[in-house]
């Protein structure tokens, strides 16, 4: 239907697109207080980018992407997460050669087919950070802080920060080992999704949402007693300096990530309300996809954030997103002349900086203060052909009711010393 929004999309109307602007703002000033610059990548990728980046055996690649072939006959996806088309340019515009690490941050959409459900729909929004070049524990805790950060200078509370670490691919490789010793005898239990995970990627069996899944995962070996002493130093390492800047967290050895190609570690934001639980935020260490993707070897953190998420919460929490204020001015016009004169006034006063504006419908003067009202102006103009023979405007105060006569040729100043 042409008039309706597709399933699982949503328009963002005037009405509510200040609560974008204001999130949106804070990630940014936090992002770039802690010495983040933006980047903007295209909505779409070359599917082996995200194939190879994000792994085939994940939900995403297997069952959640929109891929379709453009008119030149190749493989295209919307992308369905911000990382690896970060990875793409950082290693196509050899990021890598300037001084490291190099620290981004971008705000975009994504695409995912997946059941639309509350905060997440089939086009969604995240703010995200990747960090390059630094391998140091330090900045892992940072990324961490970076996200704690903008959701605490939004107001959020009943906030969880949970980490793990998932090891690094030898760690993965015997612990893989150990999972499917462990599962061999469970595997008839298990979804088919799981079972065909088996072998190619028992560890995602850790995160499948299906309850039967669940049921046979109750003492699982975890791979936190499992990593080798580099990844545990890491992890300490980790926790030292998240405890040294006050950051509370909880061991979570659950914790694997949907996406393949997290290594070390890997943490959530988890929010509490009436005690329902869900994610806010979730990223982590990723020290070989900058090397899979086709660049030189290139350590990699970072963290992705749904913005409808976070709006929600805001929402659920009962905190008040101020509201942007409204015209600085409107003009009422009465008469073709003073519709004229208004127009030029109408210009100087947003060369000035000034929000203003005034009837283009031809209305009654009563209609245009309502309509005044309406854009929530500060003060009203009332230029009429009266006014134009003595030189002179009407100036009211929207709230206090005050009027008075000033000079047509000294409006400008006077509203720029007013406002």
């Amino acid at each position: 239907m042409l008039t309706k929004v597709p399933r699982g999309t949503k328009d963002v109307l005037p009405s509510e697109s200040y609560k974008w602007h204001y999130v949106e703002k804070i990630a940014k000033d936090v992002a770039e207080c802690f010495g983040f610059q933006e980047i903007r990548t295209p909505v779409f990728e070359h599917t082996e980018l995200f194939e190879r980046g994000i792994g085939e055996t994940t939900d995403v690649v297997e069952k959640e992407m929109y891929t379709f072939e453009d008119r030149g006959k190749r493989s295209v996806t919307l992308k369905p997460e911000g990382t690896a088309p970060v990875v793409r340019s950082f290693i196509e515009n050899k990021l890598y050669a300037d001084a490291q690490p190099t620290k981004l941050y971008y705000i975009t959409p994504v695409f995912r087919y997946e059941r639309p459900q509350a905060g997440r729909y089939r086009q969604h929004h995240q703010f995200g950070i990747e960090v390059f070049g630094a391998s140091n524990a330090s900045i892992d805790a940072e990324v961490i802080h970076v996200a704690m950060t903008i959701y605490q200078k939004l107001g959020l509370e009943k906030l969880e920060v949970r980490i793990n670490s998932i090891g690094c691919p030898q760690c993965k490789e015997h612990y893989n080992e150990v999972l499917k010793t462990y599962l061999s005898n469970r595997i008839d239990n298990l979804c088919g999704t799981c079972q065909s995970r088996y072998e190619r990627n028992p560890m995602r069996i850790i995160d499948c949402k299906v309850e039967s899944c669940q049921e046979q995962l109750t003492d699982v070996p975890l791979m936190i007693d499992y990593i080798c002493d580099e990844c545990r130093d890491h992890f300490e390492g980790v926790q030292n300096h998240l405890e040294a800047i006050g950051v509370p967290f909880t061991i979570d050895p659950k914790i694997v990530r949907g996406l393949d190609y997290y290594s070390k570690t890997a943490f959530e934001i988890i929010t509490d309300e009436a005690g329902k639980k869900g994610t806010l935020c979730g990223g982590g260490r990723y020290d070989q996809l900058v090397e899979q993707c086709g660049g030189p070897a290139t350590p990699g953190v970072g963290f992705g954030m749904g913005l409808e998420r976070a709006i929600l919460a805001l929402e659920t929490q009962g905190i008040v997103i101020p509201k942007p204020e409204g015209l600085d001015i409107f003009l009422v016009t009465m008469g073709e002349k003073a519709e004229l004169q208004g127009f030029k006034i109408l210009s100087e006063l947003r060369q000035m900086g000034l929000r203003a504006d005034q009837d283009h419908l031809s209305r009654s003067t009563k209609a245009q203060f309502k309509y005044a009202n309406k854009l929530m102006a500060q003060y009203t103009a009332i230029i009429g052909d009266e006014e134009l023979e003595r030189g002179t405007v009407s100036l009211k105060n929207m709230e206090t009711g005050e009027q008075s006569e000033i000079s047509i040729d000294k409006i400008v100043d006077i509203l720029r010393d007013k406002l």
